[in-house]
């Protein structure tokens, strides 16, 4: 009898990694030039990231470096969640920006649907906020893989677990 297939679909954000770009965000906005003398605040608190400032023009600018940041440390950034811009004590702004960890169960069986779609004999198990793939022929599972890299599920995928 031939041995079933499997890997996991995630959606995972290395919060680790997440910290160090917060850290070095902090780090330039304190060295550069337009920022000396503002009340500049970015911290993380678990998966979500609260950017205090002066100005609207200022919050976008922390938002860019943020980026930057979480883009050269390999940081997914489509799995990051803006909140809209509100008004803080002493006339400043502030965003809270959510880290979202793990497939949503709305876009899981979405996900699900798209694969059945395909015809393939393939397998599909939601398991809590990951989802499981398996099948015997390790071309359907690569096909799988590739069909979903296409797809845009507007979150990052990783695929694990391959086995």
């Amino acid at each position: 009898m031939a041995k079933d297939n499997s890997f996991d679909v995630v959606s995972e954000v290395n919060l680790q990694e997440v910290s160090n770009a917060v850290n070095q965000a902090r780090k330039e906005i304190s060295q550069r030039y337009d920022f000396k003398g503002s009340k500049t605040a970015i911290e993380l608190e678990n998966d979500t990231i609260k950017i205090t400032t002066e100005d609207d023009f200022r919050l976008n600018s922390v938002v860019d470096i943020l980026k930057t940041r979480l883009i050269s440390r390999k940081v997914a950034i489509r799995n990051l969640s803006y909140g809209k811009v509100e008004d803080a004590a002493g006339g400043m702004v502030r965003q809270l920006v959510t880290i979202r960890q793990g497939i949503a169960a709305d876009k899981a069986k979405q996900m699900v649907k798209d694969i059945k779609s395909l015809k393939l004999k393939v397998q599909t198990a939601i398991q809590g906020d990951r989802l499981r793939v398996s099948g015997k022929n390790k071309d359907d599972l690569q096909k799988v893989i590739a069909f979903l890299k296409d797809r845009d599920y507007d979150i990052e995928l990783q695929f694990v677990n391959y086995r």
